[in-house]
């Protein structure tokens, strides 16, 4: 589906991104990983992809709250691929506190990453894709991005931004075949989410049950999980031509909690 593209995917050495990065290779687009990790076992997972995908990926460990890092790890993946036909803004960190509490470096790096990041990333991907007429851009939200939850000020504001920066985007690009979309999961069953059960259970001195059933899952009609494929899979199809006339769309994947 993709031969030829290339995808660039921030926060995609583990969960959600990484989910993405391994079904757009799939599809035959080569990619650039972006994230966090152990530099073996992301380098484990680079040549994994390439060998399985038979495509050229590529990693850039470029800090996102950092203006000149992104600048860098784009510079870098517009000279050797050309341009960068799908980017998949997906990284994302989280921090909980009342906003009266809410630490000012938190704020700030969440703003940072969350936000601003995707802001720098889409400036410099489109001229590329004008040329070409042709790209596809995914910021990967959250339900945050349609409700808001108590504490969680920071997260909140920065994915109502992503919503609002998908909508001007997409209006400003839209003649050019480009489209940008916001994708906007629920709770999504990953490897950080496990984790933090057995945590969040010792805390409020309920078993781990009741933190998937009351804690997680309460806001999700279905209470089931979002998973990462079903999340890759949407990502896919909106870089797909099939969702050419999708654009400026704000769309849930989270089990109904929108809905509400």
């Amino acid at each position: 589906m993709f031969a030829g593209k290339t995808a660039l995917v921030t926060g995609s050495t583990s969960g959600i991104g990484r989910g993405i990065a391994e079904m757009l290779a799939a599809q035959g687009c080569n990619i650039v990983l972006n994230g966090l990790g152990n530099a073996g076992e992301i380098e484990a997972l680079r040549a994994k992809i390439e060998k399985d995908c038979g495509v050229i990926v590529r990693y850039d460990g470029a800090d996102l709250s950092q203006q000149d890092q992104i600048e860098a790890m784009m510079a870098k993946a517009l000279a050797e691929f050309g341009s960068i036909d799908i980017l998949v803004n997906n990284a994302g960190i989280q921090f909980v506190a009342p906003i009266d509490e809410f630490p000012v470096e938190k704020w700030n790096a969440i703003l940072a990453i969350n936000l601003t990041a995707t802001f720098h990333t889409v400036r410099l991907a489109l001229p590329a894709m004008k040329a070409k007429g042709w790209g596809r851009i995914i910021n990967i939200a959250s339900a945050h991005a349609l409700v808001a939850s108590p504490f969680k000020g920071a997260y909140v504001a920065a994915k109502h931004g992503i919503a609002g920066l998908t909508k001007t985007v997409a209006l400003e690009v839209a003649a050019q075949g480009i489209t940008m979309n916001a994708v906007c999961p629920g709770y999504v069953w990953t490897p950080l989410v496990e984790k933090q059960i057995p945590d969040t259970a010792k805390a409020r001195g309920i078993t781990e049950q009741q933190v998937i059933d009351d804690v997680l899952l309460k806001a999700q009609p279905t209470k089931k999980f979002v998973t990462i494929d079903q999340v890759a899979a949407l990502t896919t199809f909106l870089a797909s031509d099939g969702a050419a006339s999708v654009t400026g769309a704000i769309i849930p994947i989270d089990g109904g909690w929108t809905a509400q």
